[in-house]
């Protein structure tokens, strides 16, 4: 399962020294429906080897606006605390894992 991101663990996230995926999603978004189980499965996937998660941007507009999400699903990929690629909507796991796996 996808680690909830939000205003409490934001920080130590973006300090972890493993690769970084956030999942800017919310309930009403069908698209971002679609890619929940995809994000939940790399989680799995990744176990310890990078930080998976998922945050509800209903709920985190700090965080939202920080990375100028204006459309949703929106996957953004972090190394050492700064964004270095972005997937705006839906897409395959496959595409997923290939931008995640140039971070290692």
């Amino acid at each position: 399962m996808a680690l909830a991101i939000n205003k409490d663990n934001y920080q130590e996230v973006l300090a972890s020294d493993k690769p970084v995926l956030i999942d800017f999603w919310a309930e009403w978004c069908g698209p971002c429906r679609m890619m929940a189980p995809i994000v939940d499965e790399l989680a799995e996937e990744y176990g310890d080897r990078a930080v998976i998660g998922k945050c509800d941007v209903e709920d985190n507009d700090d965080i939202t606006m920080e990375y100028g999400v204006r459309n949703i699903p929106t996957i953004i990929f972090l190394k050492g605390g700064k964004m270095v690629d972005k997937q705006v909507g839906a897409c395959s796991k496959e595409a997923l894992k290939e931008k995640l796996e140039k971070l290692f």
